[in-house]
């Protein structure tokens, strides 16, 4: 697939491309850049299919049940985030970064697709699905730790034709019915018998301060913050863009559709992150 360009499309792309050149690139990620992976985001085309609402902070640490509802989704949900590749697009900011052009990348994504793709150094503002925490102890333990106890106190469940059917949402878990949810057995902190929850920022958390800072602090020190795949809806995201343009660092948007940042940007791109970014990257060979 191309990114079809009329001559005054074509000429916008060529100033991005003179501007990336420069180096010093901040790139700023979404849902939308996982996509192409297979990994439905939360308010484009596959975020409207949705069937349910995330999970929020408060509902998990109140509720057993609505954390094994959680879990349970969950668990199902890992094996589609396990098992998704790096697309063309995650491919492209990592030949960035190697090239030197790239300076620091900022995603929104709790997918680790990034760092599988080959990139370095990247600042997960809403952490990752890979990892797990205690919320008594605070200790970090890896994923396909807690999937490997989720199997053995749940033999046969994940291979049920009701659970298989389910449809995957995009934050990582499955819709399921819940006859499927009584069924499940979470499981505690093998430390201390603490609740376990994922290394993510729920709906409704906040983002940890020393993380907010950080991400700043590389958006001030950026020649251009590129914004790839995110509506910027909320202001988790959104904030580094004001940010950057408070301090007439150029902004520059590649997303299917429109943006909140739209006005903060020196230039918007409506197209696929895949082909914009593969074409962007043999542009600047």
């Amino acid at each position: 697939m191309t990114v079809v360009r009329d001559a005054e499309t074509a000429e916008r792309w060529g100033m991005l491309a003179d501007l990336m050149a420069d180096g010093e690139v901040v790139v700023l990620s979404g849902a939308g850049l996982s996509t192409e992976s297979g990994i439905p985001d939360y308010r484009g085309e596959t975020g409207r299919r949705r069937r349910a609402e995330p999970m929020t902070y408060h509902t998990f640490v109140s509720s057993a049940a609505a954390r094994r509802r959680y879990w349970a989704r969950s668990h199902l949900g890992w094996r589609h985030i396990v098992d998704a590749s790096p697309n063309a697009g995650h491919r492209a900011v990592a030949e960035l970064q190697r090239r030197g052009l790239v300076a620091g990348i900022i995603t929104q994504n709790v997918d680790g697709l990034h760092q599988a793709a080959g990139a370095d150094g990247v600042v997960e503002l809403h952490g990752s699905l890979h990892r797990v925490r205690c919320l008594a102890c605070g200790r970090r333990t890896p994923r396909h730790t807690l999937d490997r106890r989720l199997r053995a106190a749940n033999p046969g469940w994940h291979a049920r034709r009701e659970v298989i059917n389910a449809m995957i949402n995009p934050d990582g878990d499955a819709v399921l019915g819940a006859d499927e949810v009584e069924t499940f057995r979470t499981v505690d902190c093998e430390g201390c018998g603490g609740v376990l929850k994922p290394d993510v920022v729920f709906f409704g958390e906040n983002v940890p301060p020393s993380r907010v800072e950080e991400c700043y602090a590389l958006t001030e020190r950026a020649g251009l913050l590129l914004v790839l795949g995110s509506s910027l809806t909320v202001m988790s995201g959104y904030r580094f863009v004001r940010h950057a343009a408070a301090r007439s660092i150029p902004v520059a948007i590649i997303n299917q559709g429109p943006t909140r940042g739209d006005g903060e940007a020196l230039m918007t791109f409506d197209a696929p992150l895949g082909p914009a970014l593969t074409t962007l990257v043999r542009e600047l060979a």
